[in-house]
Order: structure tokens, then sequence, then C-alpha cells
């Protein structure tokens, strides 16, 4: 029952939109498909990441309140559970929000997993909306790389724009001496720091050269360019965190 609930929310719309895209585009084959589709998915997404930067702004703003809080009633975790959550109410701050982006992620990259490993060569007609033509078959090859095998190159372009994009998002945060007192231990963020910028690239490299399809590399690699152009171009100029003394330009 739950199979076939996320197959038709998810697993058909989704395949549906990727053959739309291969049949109305079809001298870029899979591989321009797929990047239109990630495309169109961090569009869709795009407001859930907007409320997820302003939740984390809220979250700074509020975070010198919190650490009073746990100071105080350090001793009395319910006192401090009910304190924290006045916090939060009063401040309308969900500290969730910025947690609900990543779990979409990872459900719609589970759902294009299956898609590219169940769905590629001889189209599904029995999976096909009547109004998407069927183009027959799927070529999976794009730019000399077969989109259904393991893909080196994109691997390591796939490791090294996540690398670049969380050095990225380390090095603009707050120098130490901007930060308000106690926002977080720096021993925990240097950590972090070296989780995000080492560790989780390394992860993505490992499994890019051994088991992810290029595809879903390709999916990776865009949807990473596609968010750091967003939160660039778009985000940090309409977002004001707390240690910035005015808004960047907008030109």
């Amino acid at each position: 029952m739950i199979g076939e609930f996320f197959f038709t929310i998810l697993h058909q719309p989704m395949y549906n939109v990727l053959i739309f895209f291969y049949d109305l585009f079809p001298f870029g084959g899979l591989g321009l498909a797929i990047i239109l589709l990630t495309t169109l998915i961090k569009a869709l997404t795009f407001p859930l990441t907007y409320k997820s930067m302003q939740s984390q702004k809220q979250m700074q703003e509020i975070q010198p309140k919190i650490n009073e809080i746990k100071e105080k009633y350090k001793d009395d975790k319910e006192k401090l559970a009910m304190e924290m959550m006045s916090v939060y109410k009063n401040n309308k701050v969900n500290p969730l929000a910025s947690c609900l982006p990543l779990i979409l992620q990872l459900i719609i990259f589970i759902v294009l997993y299956r898609v590219l490993v169940t769905g590629l060569g001889e189209v599904h007609t029995d999976w096909l909306y009547p109004f998407i033509t069927n183009p027959g078959t799927l070529t999976a090859w794009f730019l000399g790389i077969d989109l259904t095998k393991v893909s080196v190159i994109l691997a390591v372009l796939m490791a090294v724009a996540q690398h670049f994009q969380a050095k990225h998002m380390v090095s603009s945060r707050p120098p130490a001496a901007a930060r308000t007192s106690g926002a977080l231990d720096e021993d925990m963020m240097a950590s972090m720091n070296k989780m995000m910028i080492y560790f989780l690239p390394a992860i993505i490299l490992v499994a890019g050269v051994t088991t992810l399809p290029a595809g879903l590399s390709l999916y990776i690699l865009v949807s990473i360019i596609i968010t750091f152009i967003m939160q660039e171009w778009f985000i940090k100029r309409t977002i004001r965190w707390p240690w910035q003394k005015e808004l960047p330009p907008t030109n």
C-alpha cells in the first residue's frame, strides 16, 4: 500500500516528466532530460529552501537567548525544555524547518534512483500518462558517458563541487569575533566544518565511483551547482544575517 502510494505521487510523475523532457529535446538525450528535471525540482522546492534559510537566520538571532536559558536551567531539564519552547513560540521559529529540505532531497534522491534503475531502456508504457508521448526507447548516453553505469568523471566533479560549496558556506559564516558568545561550541563547529568540507565529499566520491549510476551523479552535480547559484544570487540578497550590517547590493 505504501509502495503504491509513493509510486503514484512521486515515482510515476518523475518518470513522466523525465520522458517529457527527453521527448521534447531528443538531441540532448537522457542527460539533458535529467538536467532539466533537476532544475524543475529545485524550482518547485525553492520556497521550502527559502523558508529553511529564513529559519537558520531566526535561529541565529535568538541563539543568545537560548544560551542564557541553557545556562540558567542547566540543572532542570523540564524547565529548560519549557522555556526553550516558549522562546521558539514567541519568536515564531520552527527549529526543524531547516531539516525539511534535507529530508525532501533524500526522498527525491531515492525516487530518482529507482527511476533510473528500473525505467531505462524500453519505455514503460503502463507508467506513462495519456498526454505523454512515448519515445520508444531511452538513449542513456550523454557526452560519451553511459548514464546507467558508474562514471568516475562525474563522481570526481560531484565531489569537487560539494567540497567547493561546503568550503564557501563555511567561509561565509561570521568570524569567531563576530559571533555571539557561546553561540556554538567551537570544537563542535570545527568538527562539523571539517565533515562538510572533507568527509561528505569523500563519501560522495566513493559512492560515485562504486555504486551510483552516472545519471544520479549528474543529478547531484547539477543540484549542487543550482543550490550554490540560488544561495549566491538570490537568497543572500534577500536575507540579512545578524552579523551583516547591511544587505549586499542587488545589482
